[in-house]
């Protein structure tokens, strides 16, 4: 079972939000003791993912946390926007592809950061 240690609930609603944003991750990540390499790629997903928010939902909320499941502490991250959401999500993972003017790599590469912290 997952349980949530301590959280914090951020409005990303303006392109000033983000770093503040990024810093506040960045104090949650230490929490937990994360290495350096694994800080960076965690602060750089989200800061790609705030900016979609900012850029395909105008803004929104994001909630840090510190959770525990047995011995194994970690940090999610949740972002919420009212944005129209992704009608091809499978798609949306490929390099290349993009709805909006775009290179189309920001959620393929955030998944890659995300998936190797940790392994």
């Amino acid at each position: 079972m997952l349980t949530s240690l301590s959280k914090d609930k951020m409005n990303v609603v303006k392109e000033q939000d983000v770093v503040p944003f990024r810093n506040r991750v960045k104090e949650f990540t230490t929490k937990i003791g994360m290495g350096l390499v694994n800080q960076t790629k965690l602060i750089t997903a989200a800061s790609e993912l705030a900016r979609n928010m900012l850029r395909y939902g105008n803004g929104g909320t994001a909630l840090i946390e510190v959770v525990s499941k047995e011995r194994e502490n970690g940090n999610r991250l949740t972002f919420a926007d009212q944005g129209p959401g992704i009608t091809n999500i499978a798609l949306a993972m490929k390099d290349g592809y993009s709805t909006g003017k775009s290179l189309g790599l920001g959620l393929p590469e955030t998944k890659r950061l995300v998936s190797v912290i940790g392994k």
